[in-house]
């Protein structure tokens, strides 16, 4: 009778053990996936990203692809088990070691997302601009691209297909990660019109120049010249031949119609090409701009040099300046000993 009592005692002891390794393996099992660190070890913060798309198992496989989650399916679960699957906010999300799956949860639903600092520094063409945003924002780039094509839309906007590329100012910038292309374009409108408003907007009308003819004439100068200091320079040699009603005869606008990265030297037949942009046939400034100017280019327009000269041709030590004329004959002086060095190095 003793022995079926120790028995049974023995019996209760194991049972009691096991039951106690069971809420201890549940209990610890909890605490990994709801209070532990769930942040890769080998990282002290990392960023996760919420799709758009509303589909939960899409949006967890895109956190498990950055790789900053020990365990991305305890996560799963808890926003399943807890009922905040469907709850949490499309964006970017910075996460720091010790952030628990309860931590980033709260965080998730929270929306409280990691702002994308986005610098904008040039772009030749509007698809080489969308290029740069879709690269950082979840921006629907083909969407994008569609708006800034349609004629009526930009026309909504107060821009042409032509010119519109003049909204994209270069600068720093802060957006959600998350930002739609139609969020963009009217966060690049209220950038542009804050730009402008004010002081710049006086000096345009003080030229008789609208925004864009400013910012299509900037483009030139640019692509005419890296060197600051005659910016203004340069820009006022275009605008005494707009005074004069002489063609601009600004090469790069060929090179810009040409779309070839490999020509080096305008000439010949290149000079005929029928294009609105070809300023050597049409008098004028092109329709739009031929890049995005910097700020300092598009203020160094607004404020260009009175002066008498209409010629200018890059100097002949290749430096990067130029040399400047008033009369015909002394800017062909000025291009002869160009074009003779050019010919010494071989430059097509």
């Amino acid at each position: 009778m003793g022995k079926l009592k120790s028995s049974k005692r023995k019996t209760l002891v194991y049972i009691l053990l096991i039951v106690a390794f069971i809420f201890a393996t549940a209990g610890f099992k909890v605490y990994e996936d709801v209070f532990a660190d769930n942040i890769n070890t080998e990282l002290d913060s990392g960023y996760i990203y919420i799709l758009s798309e509303n589909n939960f198992t899409l949006r967890m496989e895109a956190v498990a692809s950055t790789g900053v989650l020990r365990n991305t399916n305890a996560l799963k679960q808890l926003l399943q088990v807890t009922g905040y699957a469907d709850e949490i906010k499309p964006g970017k999300y910075k996460l720091k070691k010790g952030n628990s799956n309860l931590t980033i949860m709260r965080l998730l639903v929270s929306g409280r997302q990691e702002p994308v600092k986005l610098t904008f520094k040039y772009a030749s063409r509007v698809a080489d601009a969308v290029r740069v945003y879709a690269n950082k924002l979840e921006v629907d780039s083909f969407e994008l691209l569609y708006l800034l094509s349609d004629s009526a839309y930009c026309d909504s906007l107060g821009f042409t297909t032509q010119n519109v590329i003049s909204m994209f100012i270069p600068n720093t910038y802060e957006y959600k990660w998350n930002t739609s292309a139609r969020q963009l374009i009217k966060r690049l409108v209220k950038e542009y019109e804050t730009f402008w408003f004010g002081t710049r907007d006086s000096l345009a009308r003080a030229k008789n120049m609208t925004r864009t003819q400013i910012i299509t004439l900037a483009s030139i100068v640019q692509k005419e010249t890296y060197r600051k200091s005659e910016m203004s320079t340069v820009a006022g040699v275009y605008l005494n031949r707009i005074r004069l009603n002489m063609p601009l005869q600004a090469d790069p606008t060929i090179l810009f119609v040409l779309n070839d990265p490999s020509i080096k030297r305008v000439s010949g037949s290149m000079l005929n090409i029928n294009s609105p942009f070809n300023t050597y046939i049409v008098r004028g400034l092109p329709p739009g701009p031929i890049c995005t100017p910097d700020i300092f280019t598009i203020d160094a327009v607004l404020s260009a040099n009175n002066h008498k000269y209409i010629y200018f041709c890059a100097r002949e030590d290749f430096s990067g300046y130029h040399n400047f004329a008033s009369s015909f004959n002394e800017h062909l002086r000025n291009a002869a000993k160009y074009q003779r060095e050019l010919n010494i190095k071989g430059i097509k």
